[in-house]
């Protein structure tokens, strides 16, 4: 099935770099060998489509021209540019590990994919993006769409999302690409995957892969790659208290170690159905000391819902202008501060909060 290492490229890699050329889409980081424009492409684009990552690839890189430009930047301003793009886990570990290239590697990046290895954040297929696109080292990716590709062109049955799979796909991988061109290997088989050999109604008519294709020949396209599905997720309900007083809001920094760490958002219940009772809203009030205003007193916002890797959430924004400021205790208890809208736009927040603010505040 496999095809022997030699100096003439395999079938595989032969296909890809003669259809690469003609069909492949012109994207900014495909006209830089800079290893760090390159890992903050993979990073952004980890998760995120391409029509959606592109601005935030460009944004951030008039921001942050440089790994030590990164490094210097505060977290919080980082967060802020990510918003919107979710998983900020990626955020943070971006900016920690460009303060590791700066002060671990005088602000050069390691020239192999072993030493791209111990950077923090850094795992298989980005070191190996890295090594390949920047620093020419033929070891190959291994994305989403790359291991859609070999299981259907080889017959792969195992499943993608077991751990025990990557090594069998890496070993496939590495023995196709050339020595010569592993960047534009790596290229062409992500892209092929990307516009091709999709993951439904793949073009399997105009594929110069057709004869070669296991699943094609054996009518199993649509059930390759095997992947397990995962659990099906839960929903939690968020209430949301959107304190207010004057031109000013109230609002809190996230410290518990979640996904949202470090971002801004309202004081917080979360309850097991979606409507919060007006006593309960009324009783939470008095343990905060806040008095209400009842003149300009509105009802809850619509639910607005956000779908998370592992959860769902269905969130109501509660419009609470106070006739007072919040005492200073509650301040204290909550982590609350109030901030003008000038000061709020400047913080970095759930894309969830930020819809909100952009539509009612």
């Amino acid at each position: 099935m496999l095809t022997a290492k030699t100096h003439q490229p395999s079938f595989l890699a032969s296909a890809l770099l003669a259809w690469y050329p003609r069909h492949h889409r012109d994207l900014p980081w495909r006209h830089t060998r800079d290893p760090y424009a390159i890992w903050l492409s993979e990073v952004i684009l980890q998760q995120t489509r391409v029509a959606q990552g592109l601005p935030y690839y460009e944004t951030f890189l008039a921001a942050y021209p440089t790994v030590q430009a990164l490094a210097a930047a505060p977290e919080a301003e980082v967060l802020r540019y990510w918003q919107g793009l979710g998983y900020y886990s990626r955020a943070r570990n971006m900016h920690r590990t460009a303060q590791q290239v700066v002060t671990e590697y005088a602000g050069k990046f390691p020239g192999t994919y072993a030493e791209l290895l111990k950077l923090r954040g850094i795992g298989p297929y980005t070191a190996a993006a890295i090594a390949s696109f920047a620093f020419d080292e033929a070891v190959a990716v291994l994305d989403g769409n790359v291991y859609r590709v070999l299981a259907r062109i080889f017959g792969l049955h195992s499943d993608i999302v077991a751990p025990s799979s990557r090594k069998e796909f890496q070993a496939v991988a590495d023995q196709h690409i050339p020595a010569s061109t592993p960047a534009d290997f790596n290229q062409a088989i992500m892209e092929f995957g990307a516009i091709q050999c999709t993951p439904a109604k793949p073009d399997c008519l105009f594929c110069p892969l057709q004869h070669q294709c296991w699943a094609f020949q054996h009518g199993q396209v649509a059930l390759l790659p095997v992947k397990s599905k995962a659990k099906a997720s839960r929903t939690r309900y968020f209430h949301y208290f959107v304190l207010r007083h004057g031109e000013q809001t109230y609002l809190r920094e996230r410290r518990e170690k979640d996904i949202w760490q470090g971002l801004y958002d309202f004081a917080l219940t979360e309850t097991t159905v979606s409507e919060l009772p007006p006593a309960e809203l009324a009783r939470q009030l008095d343990a905060l000391g806040a008095t209400l205003d009842t003149s300009q007193a509105a009802e809850p916002s619509a639910a607005y819902r956000h779908v998370l890797s592992h959860q769902k959430l269905e969130a109501r924004f509660h419009d609470l202008p106070l006739a007072q400021p919040l005492p200073a205790t509650t301040l204290r208890d909550l982590g609350l501060r109030a901030y003008s809208p000038a000061e709020i736009e400047a913080l970095p927040k759930p894309k969830l909060i930020a819809n909100y603010i952009e539509q009612k505040l």
